[in-house]
């Protein structure tokens, strides 16, 4: 699929809940390890263990694969456009439009995950059209589960997803949430730059 039949435009920035998520960039490269080279990361996702500046390269290059293909888009989690403190991820799937997150193990305890969950599943519905936004995720862990339960996601009645990743078994349950998700009116800001725009 080329980029010109892709929902997703070439550079993204969403703002909203005191975070601006924006595209990841080389000079985040440096950075990343500290972020996703972490046990509890490489346990309860599917990002490569162990996560050096490699697999950063790596992973950047298959996120601009993802967003030219229409597949996914993996946002950095940043307060102010800066340092990236974590990533959150859109995906159009046949089970339905996606969300993921993995926040850096020392950003933690600051309400990331729930407020960069909201503003991408803002922009599913705003952005995007879709009718439900989804995440897929492990009973026991409960972090995530805290995540769902927070943002207002609830637990779908369908059959679960099992599989192996990584060596291990998992089953994972699929939490669902609908619109309208109240985010208020000053507080979220989306801005989708398209490719035509940036090349002025």
């Amino acid at each position: 699929m080329s980029s010109s039949t892709s929902p997703f435009p070439e550079q993204i920035e969403l703002s909203g809940e005191g975070l601006v998520l924006r595209d990841w960039t080389e000079a985040d490269l440096a950075a990343m390890p500290a972020l996703f080279d972490h046990p509890d990361i490489a346990y309860w996702t599917p990002i490569v263990s162990p996560f050096d500046e490699a697999a950063a390269r790596a992973r950047l290059d298959r996120d601009r694969q993802l967003r030219a293909e229409g597949t996914a888009v993996l946002l950095a989690i940043t307060v102010d456009g800066g340092a990236p403190l974590g990533e959150v991820m859109l995906r159009r799937s046949p089970e339905g439009t996606e969300i993921g997150y993995a926040v850096g193990p020392a950003h933690r305890g600051r309400r990331l995950a729930v407020r960069a969950v909201r503003v991408m599943a803002a922009y599913a519905f705003e952005q995007l059209g879709a009718d439900q936004v989804i995440l897929e995720l492990e009973a026991e862990n409960a972090a995530s589960v805290a995540v769902a339960t927070q943002t207002g996601f609830r637990l779908l009645d369908v059959p679960p997803i099992t599989g192996t990743e990584k060596g291990r078994p998992y089953v994972l349950q699929t939490w669902g949430l609908t619109p309208p998700l109240t985010i208020g009116a000053h507080d979220f800001h989306a801005k989708a730059r398209s490719r035509r725009a940036d090349a002025v």
